[in-house]
């Protein structure tokens, strides 16, 4: 029998089902897990997958760079494929955000996701084995090499450093496409971009439109800092993957001569790909099944239920309007808004203070394994597993707490601001004691050390050669480490004048080598094994760094969420996911793009000895000198958040000046954020979603 249906028995229906079982778009409750609660979930999970698939691609920079034997700009530009994504679709995306099926189009996003991932991993099945950058010497039956010197063993001799990387193809090498395979990982970056601009802008507006605002800050907050454990579980991945071989499973480990501290080591970059592809899609699922609009979060159960049917199927609800999309309306009203937003003085200094963020938080995601391996002495897969471990973790707490605070005690956006502002000073002091951190340089005969009998090196070119290895003919173009006993480096067991070695892969070990007996040893039986020469000092140093960077990571992370929730203060209700559309826009076009390519760029200046590619050219960067390299990637860093540092102050003082102690605004500031004249009333209220908060009903939060 039809009859109508009360709200304690329509609280005991499913959230999602009818009668009949079939998915109904129901504005209910299901005792105490609402839809919004769902969204929140589903968000939280999609901000995990894509700071999952984000941190993993970041940590595997240096292994994508020595697979394809690539510099570090070009390793940039990979990366900023990212951010070009983004800017084909965020100023559509997060300004028709209010006006289309939000849950869906992040569905569609994570979707895209997947491809993009799916795709990078395309060159590893393409590719043939990887073969590192290493010389031969033939054993015989006692299972002693010949010597490693000998006239005419390894080609022409090498001059100095004038000399170009040789030209000459071995036998049977052609030149193959596998050079530029490098694209494929850089096109499923830009579709990775694609897909992850829905998320932040939607989300966090729909969010804000459907939840209490005493709750907004705090739910924001929350989704973050939960999405924080996808960078942490992905870098801890990259970690795995990177003390892995690239061709785990078809090679022979035990045949391999490299370990993973060694820069021609390549993990299994590849594998990781599959996992995030398999997590984005998963991402996807349940925002299918979430509604257009929800009922404001602590609204009346009586509202929640006035659509309800009083003839037909009692469990029925209609479901809510879908306001139809003009394409010449959203132009049309594309300029007004645009002008509106950055009308406003303290909108226009976030935006820079943005841009300058990501510029430096950018260069460091990128480059802070190369760093804390060429400057302290530890393999890639460790400094990427301590940055998943300790990093990330301190990272995720300091934003959950920046959350917390706001909510707690109910900061204005005054007190915000100043919070945010003392936060980063004292983070940036601490920033600039990194350069106490110092190393020193590796030891590389004829890089960065003189042979025995040379005073210093030159200071225009490099001298590779010296009388103790003038007869072996070794080839400048070549670099297979080794160690002395001398604690000096040298390129090629050949630069090291050795005679003979005894042993097989990454045990061998050369002996009577002329160059390091020459070092102050005396005659005698030298020896150098493989693998470039330890710096005990930079290892001990690497703890008090590694201290210092997670005090930094909390403290900025802790004026974190108050600096993004002023965004949201100081804008209009209507213009709140256009506002987080342009600030990511911004972000990632400004600052996320560029950064790479120049902190890259200027990192390769400082390399002093190139790869070369088993058909001939320059490879990717073997040695650096790790003093520039100190001070070029610290300096930019440095500078940037000088920057960010006075505009925080700007920022602090126009909010000041803007909003009275009292936390209400004043007069002339709050006629300006409301509606121009060219903006009719009707028009205005037609963009406010069901259950969003009006101008006049969120004018403490804004205004």
């Amino acid at each position: 029998m039809d009859r109508p249906i009360t709200a304690g028995q329509l609280k005991e229906k499913s959230l999602f089902q009818d009668s009949d079982g079939s998915a109904a778009p129901a504005k209910t409750v299901c005792h105490n897990c609402s839809k919004l609660k769902i969204f929140l979930g589903a968000l939280a999970f999609s901000f995990f997958a894509k700071g999952f698939s984000g941190s993993y691609m970041k940590s595997m920079s240096s292994q994508i760079e020595r697979r394809f034997e690539i510099s570090s700009s070009i390793v940039g530009i990979i990366d900023g494929s990212f951010e070009i994504g983004n800017l084909m679709v965020m100023v559509l995306v997060s300004y028709l955000g209010p006006r289309v099926h939000r849950p869906k189009i992040i569905a569609v996003g994570c979707l895209i996701m997947s491809v993009g991932a799916f795709l990078s991993v395309m060159p590893q099945f393409l590719m043939g084995r990887y073969n590192y950058e290493r010389i031969t010497v033939s054993v015989d039956n006692s299972s002693t090499s010949v010597s490693a010197c000998s006239p005419g063993s390894e080609g022409p001799p090498a001059t100095d450093a004038t000399e170009t990387l040789s030209t000459v193809i071995n036998a049977g090498c052609e030149k193959t496409t596998n050079s530029y395979l490098w694209l494929f990982v850089l096109v499923g970056n830009l579709l990775r971009g694609i897909g992850e601009a829905p998320i932040m802008p939607l989300g966090v507006s729909y969010i804000d439109d459907f939840s209490k605002e005493e709750n907004s800050a705090f739910y924001i907050g929350l989704v973050r800092s939960s999405g924080m454990f996808g960078p942490t579980l992905g870098f801890l991945l990259g970690s795995f993957c990177a003390s892995l071989w690239v061709d785990v499973g078809v090679v022979d480990i035990d045949a391999i001569s490299i370990n993973p501290k060694d820069t021609r080591w390549v993990g299994a970059w590849w594998l990781g790909l599959l996992i995030c592809g398999a997590v984005n899609f998963i991402a996807s699922l349940p925002f299918w099944f979430l509604p257009y609009s929800l009922p404001k979060e602590g609204q009346n159960e009586n509202l929640k239920i006035s659509h309800l049917s009083v003839q037909g199927d009692p469990c029925k609800i209609d479901p809510p309007a879908q306001p139809q999309l003009k394409f010449s309306e959203a132009v049309k009203d594309f300029l007004p808004a645009l002008r509106k937003l950055f009308g406003n003085p303290i909108f226009v200094v976030f935006i820079f203070l943005t841009i300058l963020q990501y510029n430096s938080l950018v260069g460091i995601i990128t480059y802070e394994t190369k760093f804390m391996e060429q400057q302290f002495n530890v393999s890639v897969a460790k400094a990427i597993f301590l940055i998943g471990v300790i990093l990330l973790p301190v990272t995720i707490l300091g934003m959950f707490l920046g959350g917390f605070l706001i909510k707690k005690f109910k900061l204005h956006i005054t007190e915000m601001a100043k919070f945010a502002c003392i936060t980063f000073v004292v983070a940036y002091l601490l920033n600039l004691l990194y350069f106490t951190c110092s190393c020193e340089v590796l030891q590389v005969a004829g890089l960065t050390a003189p042979y025995a009998g040379m005073k210093h090196l030159s200071s225009s070119k490099h001298t590779y050669t010296a009388s103790c290895n003038a007869e072996c003919s070794c080839k400048v173009d070549q670099w297979d480490p080794v160690c002395g006993d001398n604690g000096i480096t040298y390129m090629t067991a050949c630069f090291a004048g050795c005679k003979s070695s005894s042993g097989a892969g990454r045990n061998m070990v050369f002996h009577n080598c002329s160059c390091v007996e020459g070092q102050g040893l005396g005659l005698g039986n030298s020896s150098a094994v493989l693998g470039q020469c330890q710096r005990e000092s930079c290892t001990k140093a690497f703890p008090y760094f590694l201290a210092l960077q997670t005090a930094c990571a909390f403290i900025l992370a802790l004026g974190g969420t108050p600096t993004y929730m002023i965004m949201f203060r100081s804008v209009s209700p209507d213009l709140k996911s256009f506002a987080v559309g342009i600030e990511t826009l911004g972000g990632r076009v400004l600052g996320g793009l560029p950064a790479p390519i120049y902190f890259g760029a200027l990192i390769d200046e400082t390399c002093l000895k190139w790869g070369t590619k088993s058909c001939g050219g320059s490879g990717s960067c073997r040695v650096y000198d790790t003093k520039e390299f100190r001070n070029v990637y610290l300096g930019l860093i440095a500078g940037l958040r000088a920057g960010c540092c006075l505009l925080y102050i700007v920022l602090s003082i126009l909010i000041m000046k803007r909003f009275k102690p009292d936390g209400k605004e004043k007069t002339d500031i709050k006629n300006a954020e409301r509606p121009t004249s060219k903006e009719p009333e009707t028009a205005y209220k037609r963009e406010i979603l069901p259950g969003s908060r009006t101008s006049e009903e969120s004018e403490e939060t804004y205004m």
